[in-house]
């Protein structure tokens, strides 16, 4: 449960240049920040995350945006009335049934207490991640993202994640996708 500050995080930086210098080229390369804090809810962030899943960045912007406009006296819909809302009107803004019913899940699971977002910054990683998976459309790739764009957690490394897999795999130019003992040794660094 840590939140760098941007000291630490300028410390963090140098720390992952001087152990390893295939990061340390691309570190160099880019401009790193810390993630600016993004003012939304838990809730709004796992609608989204599930309305994206299998899309472009720019079809899921677009069905999102849709999906928002629906509540146009609120800035975003508490769960209360997501789970309220009939299954018809996620279709007419482009959320497929499936998903539709991924976000009632979620709702539902939030209104009846089962599932408290509010407390789950309290959590460890893994009992963040065991919460989530309990939602139906949720798996641990979300609940990974999750931690680390919502949660502002530094010290998640999504084992599952394609894109960090064939980058990694580039970067060290290894022949094959790395396995999941080599993840771990990059990722303990």
């Amino acid at each position: 449960m840590v939140h760098l500050t941007h000291k630490e995080f300028a410390q963090a930086k140098k720390h992952l240049q001087s152990v390893d210098s295939k990061l340390a080229t691309i570190i160099d390369r880019y401009e790193l920040k810390p993630q600016r804090r993004l003012p939304r809810t838990h809730f709004e962030a796992l609608v989204e995350a599930i309305v994206s899943q299998q899309l472009s960045v720019k079809a899921a912007d677009t069905i999102f945006a849709r999906f928002v406009s629906l509540f146009p006296n609120q800035k975003f819909p508490t769960p209360e009335t997501v789970f309220k809302l009939p299954l018809p009107k996620f279709r007419k803004v482009g959320i497929s049934g499936q998903k539709a019913n991924y976000i009632k899940d979620l709702s539902g699971k939030i209104v009846s207490g089962e599932l408290k977002l509010n407390s789950l910054h309290r959590l460890e990683n893994e009992e963040v991640i065991s919460e989530l998976v309990k939602v139906k459309g949720i798996g641990r790739w979300t609940a990974e993202m999750f931690l680390m764009f919502t949660l502002r957690r530094p010290d998640v490394f999504s084992n599952g994640d394609l894109g960090l897999r064939n980058a990694i795999q580039k970067l060290y130019k290894m022949k094959t996708s790395p396995t999941e003992k080599q993840l771990d040794r990059i990722s303990k660094r």
